[in-house]
């Protein structure tokens, strides 16, 4: 899945020439979706936030990622139980549009069909992009973060395998089975919509069993 990930920092200025303020490109950015976007439901009474969006090599915005709870940091401490734990508190969920191999818009090259294990490995290496192992030295992170992230990836295309468990949680009030595993760093999830989505989702503090997703009806509400 060859994605760009992008805080749409990129987005035109204003027509007056002034640069148009970080959140507003960013909120543009998840409505030039063509597929609707997932979060939270309203049993979820927390702050919300926007994170950012992928963008599909021909430039087409293909997944996206919305916060919930706490903002998290990158971690360096993190001890699962510990005080840490009870600090940051957060879910943050991935939609992955549903494509099928396709062409790309200039008609050069195939653009990679996404699928469950797409959303697991989004919401694998975001767990990971706040996380590291306390005892390591920062400057070994980037070698640790490219170890984990192969990991997480041979983990999305086994979702089968023993290393993940089936939880049925509700999609738009809808009992759906999901893809589940947890590690010390936090927990990964991920299926599919009746919408033409997939969901990934992950978090720390905040136990998965008891989330229910729905689409978004708001994203402007995400702005903070």
């Amino acid at each position: 899945m060859e994605t760009t990930s992008s805080a749409v920092a990129q987005a035109p200025a204003a027509e007056d020439g002034q640069p148009v303020p970080s959140a507003r490109r960013a909120v543009d950015g998840y409505l030039r979706a063509p597929f609707p976007w997932y979060g939270l439901d309203e049993a979820f009474t927390g702050p919300r936030w926007l994170m950012q969006v992928g963008l599909s090599a021909d430039g087409a915005v293909e997944h996206g990622s919305v916060g919930h709870g706490d903002e998290p940091s990158v971690r360096n401490e993190f001890a699962a139980g510990g005080d840490q734990d009870a600090k940051e508190k957060f879910a943050v969920v991935v939609t992955v549009a549903a494509n099928p191999v396709r062409r790309s818009a200039d008609g050069t090259g195939l653009l990679e069909a996404t699928s469950v294990s797409s959303a697991a490995w989004l919401a694998g290496v975001g767990l990971l992009s706040f996380t590291w192992p306390g005892q390591m030295d920062h400057s070994l992170r980037d070698d640790w973060l490219e170890q984990q992230t192969e990991t997480a990836w041979v983990l999305a295309d086994d979702l089968e395998g023993e290393d993940w468990s089936t939880l049925s949680l509700p999609v738009d009030g809808v009992p759906t089975p999901f893809h589940y595993r947890e590690s010390e760093y936090g927990w990964v999830l991920a299926g599919s919509t009746q919408a033409g989505v997939h969901v990934g989702a992950y978090g720390r503090g905040m136990s998965a069993y008891g989330l229910g997703f729905a689409v978004v009806k708001d994203i402007a509400a995400y702005e903070g």
